[in-house]
């Protein structure tokens, strides 16, 4: 597998594998993370295309099978300003990955996405919806920590807070 940035050609592919991510957790016991809104938008994801933090993750064939959004820096999760039950591990720069989701074909896809980002900044954040117990059991296999419960700006629901130093 490999891992290159995103272009405007990858963004029917991409919608592609949301609609597959939403059925999956809506089989999986999270039926609410992205399924009622359609997460994620297509406007967002042609800025995150635009901005260059939009990822996808190639199988061996070339083929698309995964995607996701990557940045790092100081402080660039407003909504990982305040976390509750809990703290994060550190506060310098971090990395965070977000829309995380593959088309189901190959297994390891999700494991390989966030390695990739992990080997980018050796500091990593990501939150989950806290029914999305597929996700939680990848994270915890990684080596990620839980850290508590932050709230993002979309909706009301808490997400588990986790970081990977």
């Amino acid at each position: 597998m490999q891992i290159r940035k995103s272009t405007e050609q990858d963004l029917g592919r991409m919608l592609e594998i949301y609609a597959v991510a939403r059925r999956f957790m809506a089989e999986h016991g999270n039926p609410n993370q992205w399924g009622p809104r359609g997460w994620p938008p297509e406007a967002l994801l042609r800025r995150d295309i635009e901005s260059g933090r939009s990822y996808v993750c190639l199988n061996d064939a070339g083929r698309v099978v995964g995607t996701f959004f990557f940045d790092q820096g100081a402080d660039i999760e407003p909504t990982y300003r305040q976390i509750a039950d809990g703290a994060w591990l550190d506060d310098g720069p971090y990395g965070v990955v977000h829309r995380i989701a593959s088309d189901g074909s190959e297994r390891g896809v999700g494991a390989y996405c966030l390695s990739w980002a992990y080997a980018q900044c050796g500091h990593l954040r990501i939150d989950t919806h806290g029914d999305n117990t597929v996700m939680q059991g990848l994270l915890v296999k990684l080596g990620f920590v839980h850290c508590g419960t932050i709230y993002v700006y979309e909706d009301n629901d808490p997400r588990l807070a986790y970081e990977k130093l």
